[in-house]
């Protein structure tokens, strides 16, 4: 389909140079007959003619003084408006750029045609390249789509933790078509606008708190009620868990029978902390639970099987 519009696109080029040609020729031929039959006749003509082009030149330049001043105009009071309403810089950037190029295109067509040139054909080679063009680039259009999105809704900022498109990591730059995020490997992931924006995007930073889950098996034989105690304790010498805002909506640490598995019984243990101490106290509290729940006398489940031999 592209290669069809870039055909005709090229097509019609050639057909519009040609009947400027033939024109050409055709006036040439008769300004030639004219001067040689009647030379006083040709010079009022061509007199003539060469006012009426100065007035159209001088239109013209009139035309596209004026148009370049109100585009210029337009810019700052877009470029104001957009600090005064503290917009994304970045979708201040883009969109200021587009109005301008769009009437910088318009303000040429005008001054062409002030001069007497027939625009029509100029504005369908525009179209038909626009066309191509926007088909060549339809991906990198959806991005610039994502990308305002994104800066118009802000799911996320720069500095947030995120996980998107199988990916986790901070946000370090988000701009107009892909977003930075840097992973704990220190890498730097790109992640496209247009995908990103259209997909799940899990924002770890987007609340203050957040709750911290741990999943501990114990065998069948285990005194339940001791090993949440034994848990409980742990959580308790954690200073950076929070506890005493249940009136804001963040419960007490609180440790729960989950499920009944084949070769053990699975407690969740659920607690909140800061977003920025998750990392930290996930890390913390596993070690000491690996660490303090044997000397207690709690093991940990491993799988098995009971095989029962009949004589």
């Amino acid at each position: 389909m592209l290669l069809d519009i870039l055909s005709f696109d090229s097509a019609a080029q050639e057909e519009a140079a040609q009947a400027a040609a033939d024109s050409a020729k055709v006036a040439i031929r008769r300004a030639t007959e004219e001067l040689v039959n009647d030379p006083n006749q040709f010079f009022s003509d061509f007199l003539q003619h060469a006012i009426d082009f100065g007035l159209k030149l001088l239109a013209a330049i009139i035309i596209y003084a004026v148009g370049a001043w109100l585009i210029r105009r337009i810019n700052k009071w877009l470029t104001k408006r957009f600090e005064r309403r503290k917009t994304e810089k970045t979708i201040a950037s883009f969109t200021t750029s587009v109005v301008t190029i769009t009437l910088t295109v318009l303000l040429i067509i005008m001054t062409i045609g002030a001069l007497g040139i027939n625009t029509t054909s100029l504005a369908a080679l525009l179209a038909a390249g626009g066309m191509a063009i926007g088909m060549a680039l339809s991906g990198t259009v959806q991005n610039f789509a994502g990308g305002i999105m994104i800066l118009l809704f802000k799911p996320f900022k720069v500095g947030d933790y995120i996980k998107a498109q199988g990916y986790e990591g901070y946000v370090t730059d988000v701009s107009i078509v892909s977003t930075k995020i840097r992973t704990f490997a220190n890498s730097i992931i790109i992640l496209p606008n247009g995908s990103l924006f259209n997909g799940t995007i899990d924002n770890f930073s987007d609340k203050p708190y957040h709750r911290e889950t741990w999943k501990v098996g114990v065998p069948y034989d285990t005194d339940v009620n001791k090993a949440k105690e034994v848990i409980m304790k742990i959580l308790d010498g954690e200073s950076r868990i929070i506890r005493g805002k249940a009136s804001q909506g963040i419960p007490e640490p609180s440790i729960y029978v989950n499920e009944l598995k084949d070769s053990s019984v699975e407690l969740v243990v659920w607690a909140w902390v800061k977003v920025e101490d998750y990392w930290p106290v996930l890390f913390k509290i596993n070690e000491e639970i690996y660490t303090v729940m044997p000397q207690e006398g709690i093991s940990f489940p491993f799988p098995q099987m009971d095989v029962h031999v009949k004589s």
